[in-house]
């Protein structure tokens, strides 16, 4: 059998020649978690209940504007793909009912993907459950086999959905993760992971609902990884592994006190009930309760707010039609009243709460429940029949394990569970920024000490100044990455989300071009990534669709590092004469003061060939689609603080990275190695080495040992300027300077601009 493209070896990723692998990914697209058909981002409100005549295809992106997509990601260094998609896109007509062509387009796009050399792992998504209860992931139906009404929701405040919401532009910004705390997602959350322990009356097909969600989720993935295995040339070749869920949530399970707010429970904004008012809400009764809101210390109570649903109930009615969709709920659920009342939490005649720590112990054992012995017990029940099933049909799928994000991993370090062909896959959120949507250059905190209790108070853990801030941002990653290595072992650890918002200071940057605090926030994530010792990363995110009035097209979100509405980065910063001015008079500029200058050492220095011209020119960039985005938010495009996520990275290692990073200010890059063997002809170290940051007649290499070239590649259907690298074995370090450049308001030609031929012209191209 002929060596996997990339297969784990303790806890780093390796290639077929043996090097270490560093992944470097993105996640594609945003705007999967939504339909094409209709066409229904966040938004809008038309046609939004009539989820099971719905189509994804063409997400993440049509397969005429694939190669645009992909080949885009590859100039700007991406390796990895988090593939998003959706339970919904999958089985959105009813149970068992799966969308052939939709599956058949996803092929179509992995295989275009494997044209480019990505390596890609499947990420079947989920935000708050549903697009039904204000997030993505499962189809409209299974809220209804939960027993709920989604048309009730607005009234009942069981969920914050952005498509029904009175004024789209209006709403709250990341209001939709404090549906978590909802009703709707509570509900459904804790059916899922642990129906039978505390919804037995909740029976459906003859099966507890907790096993016929999980079972029917389970299935469709399932399914999928088949219709990947027929096809006979993705599996292992472009296609690696699937993660198991994004961002677990236990529900309610573990409430000591459903009448109180958990003081775990850290985000709180607007209307925020204790899930005893959530309920009573449910069923339609009148509550007044806190509004709270997002300060930079995290949130703070503004007031209170009285919130009457006028007796309309978020259950579905008793004379609702169950047969819709084919099932037989079991006649001990009965329609029309809480389930939670069935199970004798409440009595609904006087609301008198009879049970306020019903979710406080595991009524199996009778031990108190926590988070993490939510984690080790039903979040890893459920992995366990996710992992059975997928890899069952894929043997050498890699599986991305996430547990609830920022809670205590499962303890699998020496059990059987302890797989070697596992990853630790964590997420991470500067939570100031992302809440705040506004880069602090002052302070941050240490969020990730204070969860696991380091600080006496958290004013302790106040980081004051921007190089103690991006410390801060290391440390705390390397601390996640550590604290998945002592509970679930020698594993590889990849963070597959982080990212920032673009939408900063109420959208300053798109009136002015000026995207300096988004650069510095990307280069302080990336400067973290870079130095805490995990294999990868994937950024959230990439969405083809977006503009700068609605961002990435749902609830607000604006985190694509793509907008249509602003422009590429030039491949090169000197690519165009000094003395040529852009309409809009761009202040980029290069640094000719820097010693590295006019010290190539480069031993390519060979004009743009005739196949790599031919390539470039036959690579569109330009989306076919148009933004509609007002004058105000889309006359200053930028480069979207492309500078910063543009960097250089290792690629394949031979031997053992020890460490690597890229000082964007100072535009250096610096690896560090130990390799039992010299690199040999076939197999050197390479990195990654974008064009803008290192024009090849500007750049200047040290080594400590061996011979390096820096060329430009075309053999993954990208233009992609690398570093090789063959040194001695043992302790190598490898240093490159490039051109500094003073970034963030620029604005010039860009790669995507019509001057390429006439810059092949001036830059000695001899093919014309």
């Amino acid at each position: 059998m002929a060596p996997l493209r990339l297969h784990i070896e303790g806890r780093t990723f390796r290639d077929s020649a043996n090097r270490e692998v560093t992944l470097r990914g993105i996640n594609v697209a945003g705007d999967a978690k939504f339909p094409t058909s209709p066409d229904l981002p966040s938004n809008h409100s038309e046609h939004f209940y009539d989820g099971d005549n719905v189509s994804f295809i063409d997400r993440p992106f049509s397969i005429d504007e694939a190669h645009t997509h992909f080949s885009r990601l590859k100039r700007w260094g991406y390796s990895l793909i988090r593939y998003i998609f959706t339970w919904e896109a999958i089985e959105h007509a009813g149970p068992g009912k799966y969308d052939e062509e939709w599956i058949q387009h996803t092929i179509r796009v992995l295989r275009l993907a494997k044209d480019y050399g990505f390596y890609v792992f499947m990420d079947p998504h989920q935000d708050v459950w549903s697009r039904f209860t204000g997030g993505c992931g499962a189809p409209m139906w299974t809220v209804y086999a939960a027993g709920l009404n989604p048309r009730a929701f607005p009234a009942t405040q069981a969920a914050w959905v952005h498509n029904t919401y009175p004024d789209p532009a209006k709403y709250p910004k990341m209001i939709w993760a404090t549906n978590y705390t909802r009703l709707a997602c509570q509900v459904i959350f804790t059916m899922f992971f642990a129906g039978r322990e505390y919804a037995p009356k909740a029976i459906i097909d003859g099966k507890n609902i907790q096993d016929y969600l999980q079972d029917h989720f389970v299935w469709a993935c399932r399914h999928l990884a088949q219709r990947i295995h027929e096809a006979g040339d993705i599996e292992n070749d472009v296609v690696i592994g699937w993660e198991s869920v994004n961002e677990p949530n236990k529900g309610l399970v573990g409430f000591q006190d459903i009448s109180v707010i958990p003081a775990e429970q850290k985000l709180q904004k607007g209307p925020s009930p204790t899930a005893w008012q959530a309920i009573l809400l449910g069923s339609g009764r009148s509550c007044e309760m806190d509004t709270w809101d997002f300060g930079g210390l995290g949130p703070y109570k503004s007031g209170t707010t009285l919130v009457d649903p006028k007796g309309e109930m978020a259950w579905l009615p008793a004379d609702y039609d169950d047969s819709r969709y084919g099932w037989k709920r079991d006649p001990g659920w009965k329609l029309g009243e809480c389930i939670w009342a069935q199970h004798g939490l409440w009595d609904p005649s006087n609301d008198t709460l009879l049970k306020k720590d019903y979710f406080a112990k595991d009524p199996e054992s009778g031990l108190k429940v926590d988070y993490e012995y939510f984690t080790n017990k039903w979040f890893m029940s459920y992995y366990r029949k996710h992992r059975e099933a997928l890899t069952n049909i894929h043997s050498d799928a890699i599986m991305f394990c996430q547990p609830p994000v920022l809670e205590i991993p499962p303890s699998l370090k020496g059990t059987e569970d302890d797989d070697p062909n596992m990853v630790f896959s964590p997420h991470f959120y500067d939570g100031v920024t992302l809440m705040m949507k506004k880069w602090n250059r002052y302070w941050n905190v240490d969020v990730f000490g204070i969860l696991r209790g380091r600080y006496l108070s958290p004013a302790f853990a106040i980081k004051v100044g921007e190089t103690a801030i991006r410390n801060c941002f290391r440390d705390q990653l390397s601390a996640i990455r550590r604290e998945g290595t002592d509970y679930m072992g020698n594993h590889p650890c990849v963070f597959t989300e982080i990212g920032i918002p673009y939408d900063m200071d109420d959208k300053y940057a798109y009136r002015t071009g000026d995207y300096s605090s988004q650069l510095s926030a990307l280069d302080a994530n990336h400067f973290a990534l870079e130095g805490c010792g995990a294999n990868g990363y994937a950024l959230w995110n990439y969405t083809a669709m977006n503009n700068h009035e609605w961002g990435d097209m749902w609830n607000g979100e604006d985190l694509s590092i793509f907008s249509l509405d602003d422009k590429a980065l030039p491949l090169s910063p000197n690519r165009y004469p000094q003395d040529q001015k852009s309409a809009n008079n761009s202040t980029m500029s290069v640094d000719r003061s820097s010693p590295a200058f006019s010290n190539s050492r480069s031993s390519n220095n060979s004009p743009i060939s005739p196949r790599n011209l031919k390539q470039t020119l036959s690579t569109p960039s330009l989306s076919s689609q148009r933004s509609s985005t007002p004058a105000e938010f889309g006359s200053n495009p930028g480069y979207r603080a492309a500078e910063a996520f543009v960097r250089p990275s290792p690629i394949a290692t031979a031997g053992d990275v020890i460490s690597y990073g890229f000082d964007l200010r100072n535009c250096t890059f610096t690896l560090a190695l130990e390799c039992k063997e010299a690199a040999t002809e076939d197999a050197p170290t390479e990195t990654f080495l974008p064009e803008y940051h290192f024009p090849r007649d500007a750049t200047d290499v040290e080594v400590s040992s061996g011979k390096w070239t820096i060329s430009v590649d075309d053999e993954d259907g990208g233009m992609i300027q690398r570093l090789r690298w063959w040194h001695d074995k043992g302790k190598q370090s490898l240093t490159v300077k490039g051109v500094k450049i003073r970034s963030g308001t620029s604005l010039g030609q860009d790669e995507e601009a019509p001057g390429y031929l006439e810059w092949c012209r001036q830059t000695g191209c001899r093919v014309m």
